[in-house]
């Protein structure tokens, strides 16, 4: 059996009286690349934050690294390998981009260092262009990088990637993509939310679609893209 470092059960997650999450189950095994699917509203970002401790699910259970974390603080999450890239990206405007990536420094979960502040520049060389720059000097794909980058400076195990290319220039996507596919390549597990379901189960080992907090859908790229129907019913393509 794959080594499990997420394992959420039966989360109900709730925003006051509004039922977000309904029992939905959800697991990142070592090594895996996930795509969360769903149309805007249907709960992917509930999950995300339930899993990290942002969010406390009112029943269900979320387990990192076989540990039990359901209600525990979002910093305790990260203290075991999981690193959030979320949604508006949540750079410090009024620090470099060089001080965005080295604050972030530090070693994995095994006390693994391979991804160093060099080779983030490496991956990334419009910040290496720009590390004098404050964070809020940068357009929005190079602010997508540096939050990209300054989790890759934790060594995770996990990375969760939230509207990986939101309101990106094509161009710019296309580096994003780039950087997924080399995050994968370096082994570390990935989960990644997107519209773009095509470049999505490029790289995705397995995929879940989630309407109104439920999962409709669960398998492989080769799985979902052989379903155009369900494409097209719970992704509107």
């Amino acid at each position: 059996m794959p080594e499990l470092l997420i394992n959420a059960r039966g989360l109900n997650t709730f925003y006051g009286a509004s039922h977000i999450l309904r029992g939905i189950d959800f697991s990142v095994a070592r090594g895996e690349t996930i795509g969360l699917m769903g149309r805007n509203g249907m709960g992917k970002s509930t999950l995300l934050k339930s899993l990290m401790g942002l969010v406390r699910p009112r029943t269900g259970t979320v387990q990192v690294m076989g540990r039990n974390m359901t209600g525990r603080s979002p910093y305790e999450i990260a203290q075991l390998g999981i690193a959030y890239v979320p949604e508006g990206r949540g750079i410090f405007a009024n620090l470099s981009v060089a001080e965005n990536l080295k604050m972030s420094a530090r070693a994995g979960t095994d006390g693994r260092r391979e991804w160093t502040y060099e080779r983030v520049l490496e991956t990334f060389p419009r910040l290496k262009e720009r590390l004098g720059h404050g964070g809020q000097q940068l357009s929005g794909g190079e602010q997508q990088m540096l939050t990209i980058g300054r989790a890759l400076m934790t060594n995770p195990d996990v990375l969760i990637l939230d509207e990986a290319t939101e309101g990106l220039a094509p161009i710019v996507a296309r580096e994003i993509w780039r950087i997924c596919g080399l995050i994968r390549e370096s082994g570390i597990s990935s989960v990644i939310v997107d519209k773009n379901w095509k470049h999505v189960t490029q790289i995705t080992d397995r995929n879940l679609i989630v309407v109104k907090g439920e999962a409709v859908f669960e398998g492989s790229s080769a799985e979902l893209c052989a379903q155009p129907h369900l494409l097209e019913q719970h992704l509107g393509v």
